[in-house]
């Protein structure tokens, strides 16, 4: 059924094997000097073996006073060449192209990064960031053109096997481009080939710098999805203008800093949801198109190839989750493939906070230099108590190792809370990762004891030499009175079917779990409120998730009480109080349903102590709102042992 993935294709002069693409992301993993280290080295390497046609890393830089985030590479001197090289060398070694794109962050960057006051075309600060950037004189504008040809040419140097430019996601080459932030009247503004003439100087020089046929690949936010902002049929002329300038091809995605849900959405959005933008570009070029945007599994990558709305597919996030997602699926192993779920914990959720990126369901990413799941010399027989994604990671580290492993579920299924937190609207891909632990442990040979929990008189018979208690953690009800009525259930019993509840209902919890299960409620026809002590609910959350998320529970008119107590639950009414202790009552309540909080299990540990002569706890990370932790401290466990 793989058939067009894995078709040669050629970009300029650039032959790429396979259509599967790593487009750029940010990873802060290299030196605040811009150049490449080993970390930064091996996370890119690691894609090259793992079989993908075409990689971009993140965004260089080509100005120190352009970077957008602390830790990019750069090319703005030619002490930076070197450490890039031996990053070309690498991805070559494994039959990859390597591909440097190119940026100026303009007014998406703060002063605290750059020291200096960021620029921009026009005056304006950018919604999302505030700061004030300084307009740009002509000849400034000139100055920066230059140096986007100098890094290109050191690119070239370097051994880059062509040159991206970035002129999406509302940097400073989109920010020209764009309406929505160009407001100038000079050769620079107004119409679109004013607009559209930085990006064009910026490929003539390029060229001068690096040779007519050296490949350039343009990145455009085709739609950005804000009011005043490009659209599509405009940025369908703007691509004909760059194929006459002699780019090779065209990397469409969309969306810029004020709707940045697009430019990395999460679960909530559909697959492939903007390859129909990306084939509008395809109708009016003859160049390649590459496609981006929620395309996680090379199924959906085939389809787009196929239905003609691109000729190379970007897997940006997938290949975080599975670096080896294309040897996989040409070995037709589509059931190993670890998918990306669209939490954006690990990658985007880190990456605003200038942490080095990480991935939920992948604890190697960003650790490829570190890490090295090797056969252990002491093999041992390991019982683990407890089958939630933490326990089964534990299992499936420790038996790659080679030890004996046995696992104990004292319910009737693999995944634990895991399996809950997939149930409301748009969550249902956290089962793929079930799906995935459950294949390994198959296939590693794990023992696996269901409906059994894991008892000292088990250890004893078993003698194991290690025994992991990854036993999660358990609902908290909160001393209420009346928590202990009929219509009173836990957020877990509802999602997992085990109780019903009435038409009208309130959720007491406004944190992840309380307002997923609202939402869930609610798109089953249930009159929802929920009630929450805090100023505002699913506080830390992803931006970009609570967006969605927030959307749905809009939609569905579920009533939202922030800094509001709940003092009574009483036959049908539930008796509140506001943040001045004001009281009132919530009537004709039908259900409520409690979704406070979760506090560990642990009790085996202290049991077991003495009697085994290595005991590993999994603490209450295990909770599903902690799931990161949870997976990572089961790999790490697994590593150890």
């Amino acid at each position: 059924m793989l058939k067009k993935v894995f078709e040669p294709i050629k970009i300029g002069t650039m032959e790429i094997k396979n259509r599967f693409v790593v487009p750029p992301m940010v990873v802060n993993f290299a030196n605040e000097d811009g150049t490449a280290n080993e970390r930064f080295i091996a996370y890119i390497e690691e894609k090259a073996k793992g079989g993908w046609g075409l990689i971009i890393p993140e965004n260089y830089t080509m100005d120190p006073e352009a970077k957008g985030f602390l830790k990019l590479p750069g090319l703005w001197n030619d002490d930076q060449i070197a450490s890039h090289k031996e990053l070309t060398d690498r991805a070559h070694k494994h039959g990859a192209k390597i591909v440097v794109q190119i940026n100026h962050a303009g007014r998406q960057t703060a002063s605290a990064i750059t020291g200096v006051q960021p620029v921009a075309p026009s005056p304006i600060p950018d919604p999302t960031i505030g700061e004030t950037p300084k307009e740009l004189t002509v000849e400034e504008i000139h100055e920066i053109v230059e140096k986007f040809g100098d890094a290109a040419l050191r690119g070239k140097k370097a051994g880059f096997d062509g040159i991206e430019v970035h002129g999406s996601h509302g940097y400073l080459i989109n920010q020209f481009m764009s309406p929505f932030s160009n407001k100038r009247t000079d050769e620079y503004g107004g119409t679109i080939q004013n607009r559209a003439r930085f990006a064009l100087e910026v490929i003539e020089n390029m060229k001068k710098k690096i040779g007519e046929d050296f490949p350039i690949i343009y990145r455009m936010s085709v739609n950005e999805l804000v009011v005043g902002g490009l659209t599509t049929e405009e940025s369908k002329v703007i691509a004909m203008m760059l194929e006459e300038a002699g780019v090779h091809a065209i990397h469409a995605t969309n969306g810029v800093y004020a709707s940045a849900q697009y430019i990395i959405p999460p679960a909530a959005v559909k697959h492939g949801w903007s390859s129909d933008i990306s084939a509008e570009i395809k109708k009016v070029v003859s160049i390649p198109v590459i496609t981006v945007g929620r395309v996680t599994d090379p199924l959906i990558a085939e389809s787009i190839l196929a239905a003609g709305k691109a000729d190379l597919v970007s897997m940006g996030r997938a290949s975080l989750a599975d670096p080896h997602l294309p040897n996989k699926a040409k070995e037709g192993k589509l059931e190993e493939i670890t998918r990306c779920i669209g939490c954006l914990q690990g990658c985007a959720g880190r990456n605003v906070k200038q942490l080095p990126v990480q991935c939920l369901v992948n604890p190697m990413t960003g650790n490829e230099s570190e890490f090295k799941l090797e056969e252990a010399e002491d093999k041992k027989k390991v019982l683990i108590a407890g089958g939630g994604v933490a326990g089964m990671e534990a299992a499936i580290v420790a038996a790659k190792r080679g030890h004996e492993v046995h696992l104990y579920e004292k319910n009737k299924k693999l995944g634990g809370q895991w399996i809950l937190a997939a149930v409301p609207p748009s969550k249902e891909e956290l089962n793929t990762l079930t799906v995935w632990q459950k294949t390994q442990l198959n296939k590693l040979g794990v023992n696996i004891n269901l409906n059994t929990a894991l008892t000292e008189e088990i250890v004893e018979d078993m003698k194991p030499d290690t025994v992991i208690v990854a036993t999660g953690a358990k609902p908290f009800v909160p001393n209420i009175p009346g928590k202990d009525q009929e219509n009173v259930v836990i957020a877990n019993d509802v999602l997992a079917g085990l109780k019903e509840v009435g038409t009208n209902v309130v959720v007491i919890g406004g944190g992840l779990v309380g307002a997923e299960t609202a939402a869930h409620l609610a798109n089953h026809g249930k009159k929802v409120t929920i009630v929450e002590m805090l100023p505002e609910i699913v506080q830390g959350g992803e931006p970009a998730v609570n967006y969605f998320l927030f959307k749905d529970l809009e939609k569905n008119n579920v009533q939202i009480l922030t800094n509001t107590s709940v003092k009574e639950i009483l036959n049908n009414e539930v008796v509140i109080a506001d943040k001045e202790g004001i009281e009132s009552k919530l009537e004709n309540i039908d259900s409520v349903v409690m979704a406070i909080g979760s506090r560990p299990v642990n009790e085996l540990a202290s049991k077991l102590e003495g009697k085994v002569e290595e005991v590993i706890t999994i603490g209450d990370a295990v909770k599903v709102r902690k799931a990161f932790e949870a997976i990572d401290e089961g790999f790490r466990v697994g590593l150890q042992i």
